[in-house]
């Protein structure tokens, strides 16, 4: 449930129970649900899945039974979530909601069969229909389209099957009335989009490998003529996300050749997303700018870095008012970018919402890095006074180094800065950010480079733990947190926050390519190096986070503020760590234990560490998040128990995922994921179980089969934050 709901929820409690202790209008304290309004029951059950509400809520009584099935319940419904739902279920529920519903949502819904797709033919009221992730073939999406006559709004799966010549002529005639389009494309293709006349959004996720799992090269050679070209005549929003890859690049290229010759004259959101540090070229990208930048209404903005310079962004802002920017690893429009947006450049900058400057100002690592490589905090705080909206900020990528001094006062750390965005409740950071400046110990470690003499007579570490004592203070580090404090009292309804160290990229191949390339080496910033446990004790301070992402972050010690952090943050649901303190052994082991004891509403858990040890001390602590949907566990040389998996998948029933790249035989792991899927999978009809060795040759053909919508969404560690929403995952 979203924190909106649970505002919602919570303000109903307080009305209901003020209503049931107030005298003078009420002579009884006993009063049940069925006493209240059905104005107040309404409202209360909008919040409840479609299944419960049917199949459970409907049978209490008859007066649920009749406002279950009251039309404002069953006209906007989504069932992506609904995980343990199998096809008999599913099939029940549309057949009561055929006459009912009008936006109906599958997104995700991997699990269900091609035959229960085939029922949705009986919802013939529906307007928007999103089944991405289903399975659908092109009879299938033949026979929907030609019964769906009122259908405006499709998202589905571009298949290597999917053949539009299989459309019958009534499915075509559907498609000629849709104004939104939605495809994510598994193969080189224009989908259906040529039968598409009224476009006015089209919205493309490309996700194609380079090579085929044989090993052959995917080509990319559609046929251009004049039945097969993309036409966007009434188009005023184009999006595009891409995976990695040569024939996703080129295959945008052939889908945006049309804008070489006409722009549309309505077009307003323009949004690519390509990740690596050489996108193709696209010599059509300024014209387009320009013309985005006359008309005075651009919503949306988001372009690679090849693809624009500062002078075409400076047109595309002028007398506009964005909502949403995202100038992600672009540092040469760095200067124009606040420029922009503090000097009048736009014409209403209190617009804004949601704004990515994600390596904005990154350059490639070298001991020269000069101070106007770093952010400003002057600059940051002009810019919370100029978009005095922003609810979503991305600065990961960047760096800021405050130069800690007895005569500046805290107002003029970064992190002050920050607190003056008084709306925001996403947060992604550098750790460098967080630090109050170089302490004595991290100087004379930076500047004193040890003998070779005394390196090799040094006595070597102990590997392993002290008692563990969670309260300890000595564990935390000994940096100042006053810059955070200055964030944490000005920001006091963040949601989300990231904090992502210097040179972190994750171990699972499909975006390490693109990862490394752009980050410097682990451990070079010395200011991150001093971000630890006191920071993370800190955020206790925030108790409506709910997700929380850590990362790369080698200054921690024993991990002691993560307890504080979860005993204070009591409604966190998505918890991620990756890479915290030392690579060569974990040392907060025992702190991660207490964290997750205390994690009762976690609902998605992402755990990346090279020597993670997944025993049963491990997954009894992980038992006690008892509302656990997702789990996935990365660790190089990691280990895990087999017996104590199973007793956890047993224990948490709500995981209907689990994936583990760790160390051990392929035999190992390939055992595990028999036994649990054997054992879990008639009860939960979601269930994805894939457990395999981390460096294994094999391991990127198996992630390419995981669902799409499991790999946004926990496998592949990557930041959403400020992403427009029309680039969030699919």
């Amino acid at each position: 449930m979203s924190g909106t709901v649970c505002g919602i929820m919570d303000d109903l409690d307080r009305q209901i129970i003020k209503a049931v202790c107030d005298e003078d209008t009420m002579s009884s304290a006993s009063v049940g649900m069925s006493d209240l309004s059905d104005e107040i029951l309404l409202c209360i059950l909008r919040h409840l899945p479609v299944c419960d509400l049917l199949m459970n809520v409907a049978n209490v009584c008859q007066k649920f039974h009749t406002l279950c099935r009251d039309k404002s319940l069953l006209t906007n419904v989504t069932m992506s979530e609904e995980y343990l739902a199998d096809d008999q279920l599913i099939r029940h529920i549309l057949k009561q909601l055929s006459s009912h519903v009008q936006s109906l949502s599958l997104n995700g819904c991997y699990w269900l069969s091609g035959s229960t797709m085939e029922h949705l033919a009986r919802c013939k009221g529906v307007t928007h229909l999103d089944v991405t992730g289903c399975r659908l073939t092109s009879l299938c999406l033949s026979r929907l389209l030609s019964s769906l006559s009122s259908l405006r709004s499709l998202a589905f799966d571009v298949r290597p099957c999917f053949n539009s010549a299989l459309l019958s002529s009534e499915a075509v005639d559907s498609l000629s009335r849709l104004t939104e389009l939605r495809q994510t494309l598994f193969t080189p293709s224009y989908g259906v989009v040529p039968c598409c006349a009224q476009l006015r959004k089209l919205m493309l996720q490309f996700d194609i490998p380079d090579v085929t799992r044989e090993g052959v090269g995917v080509c990319c050679q559609l046929m251009v003529g004049q039945s097969s070209v993309p036409h966007y005549e009434q188009l005023e929003e184009f999006t595009a996300r891409l995976a990695p890859g040569e024939v996703n690049q080129t295959l945008l290229l052939l889908y945006l050749a049309v804008f070489s010759v006409h722009i549309p004259k309505h077009l307003r959101i323009f949004l690519v997303s390509i990740p690596g540090p050489n996108p193709a070229h696209w010599p059509a990208a300024p014209s387009l700018v320009q013309s985005l930048g006359q008309r005075g209404d651009l919503v949306s903005l988001q372009l690679p870095r090849s693809w624009l310079d500062s002078l075409s962004l400076k047109r595309a802002l002028e007398g506009n008012s964005p909502k949403h920017l995202s100038f992600s690893r672009c540092p040469v429009l760095w200067p124009q970018v606040f420029q922009s947006l503090l000097n009048g450049g736009v014409q209403d900058a209190t617009q804004l919402v949601s704004l990515n400057l994600s390596g904005i100002n990154h350059v490639s690592y070298s001991e020269c890095r000069s101070v106007e490589d770093h952010l400003v905090a002057v600059t940051i705080s002009q810019l919370a006074v100029a978009c005095s909206n922003i609810k979503h900020l991305n600065l990961m990528h960047t760096h800021y180094h405050h130069e800690h001094s007895p005569g500046l006062d805290t107002d003029t750390h970064l992190c002050a800065s920050l607190g003056k965005f008084r709306h925001l409740r996403s947060l992604t950071l550098p750790a460098c950010a967080l630090s109050d400046g170089l302490n004595t110990h991290h100087i004379s470690t930076r500047n004193m480079a040890p003998s070779p003499l005394f390196q090799g007579l040094k006595k070597a570490p102990r590997v392993g733990l002290q008692n563990y004592k969670p309260d300890s203070e000595p564990s935390l580090s000994g940096d100042s947190t006053s810059g955070l404090a200055a964030l944490i009292a000005g920001c006091p309804f963040l949601e989300t926050f990231e904090l992502i160290g210097p040179g972190f990229a994750s171990a699972l191949p499909r975006l390490e390519p693109c990862t490394r390339a752009s980050v410097e080496p682990r451990g070079m910033c010395a200011w991150a190096r001093g971000v630890g446990d006191a920071h993370f004790a800190a955020l206790e301070a925030l108790p409506r986070l709910r997700c929380v992402t850590l990362a790369g972050l080698p200054g921690v010690l024993r991990g002691t503020g993560l307890v504080q952090l979860a005993k204070q943050c009591r409604d966190l649901r998505v918890l991620s760590l990756a890479n915290l303190g030392s690579l060569k052994t974990m040392n907060y082991t025992a702190a991660l234990l207490d964290t997750l004891k205390q994690c009762t509403q976690l609902q998605e858990l992402r755990l990346e560490q090279p020597y993670l040890n997944a025993n049963a001390s491990f997954f009894e602590a992980l038992s006690c998040c008892s509302r656990l949907q997702c789990v996935c566990l990365i660790s190089r040389c990691g280990t895990f128990d087999p017996p104590a998996t199973e007793a956890f998948m047993e224990r948490c029933c709500q995981v209907i995922m689990c994936h583990m790249f760790m160390g051990g035989t392929l035999v190992a792991c390939r055992t595990l994921q028999k036994a649990l899927l054997e054992r879990f999978s008639a009860e939960r009809p979601a269930l994805s179980v894939v457990i395999y060795p981390l460096q294994h040759e094999d391991l990127p053909s198996v992630i390419r089969g995981i669902p799409l919508t499991l790999l946004d969404r926990m496998t592949l560690f990557q930041s959403h934050v400020a992403q427009p929403p029309h680039l969030s995952p699919l």
